[in-house]
């Protein structure tokens, strides 16, 4: 599992210019079954991903295809979960040992 931070940066400015963009790779995400959630930071600090189903490389690849990346709009800061204990709902994010 992967939880993604997409943190505004220096062309933040330009954000609505590629949002329609941005939806779009957000929308594949969610068609590939790979995003769970995508949602705003606080404090409009800028985004955050949760994801799955997905190998690291892959993954690192889709997050640099997102315009947003592309364009200097936000930096992303990824990290890998290895989810132990999950609510019952959630089980399937648990990787077999």
């Amino acid at each position: 599992m992967f939880v993604t931070f997409l943190k505004f940066a220096e062309n933040r400015a330009a954000a609505s210019e590629f949002m329609a963009a941005h939806n779009d790779w957000i929308a594949q995400g969610f068609a590939d079954g790979v995003f769970l959630c995508v949602g705003s930071l606080q404090g409009a600090a800028g985004g955050a991903i949760l994801a799955h189903k997905e190998s690291r490389a892959a993954y690192d690849a889709r997050i640099a295809a997102d315009p947003f990346v592309v364009q200097g709009i936000v930096t992303a800061e990824t990290y890998a979960v290895d989810p132990k204990r999950t609510a019952p709902n959630l089980d399937f994010l648990k990787v077999p040992a």
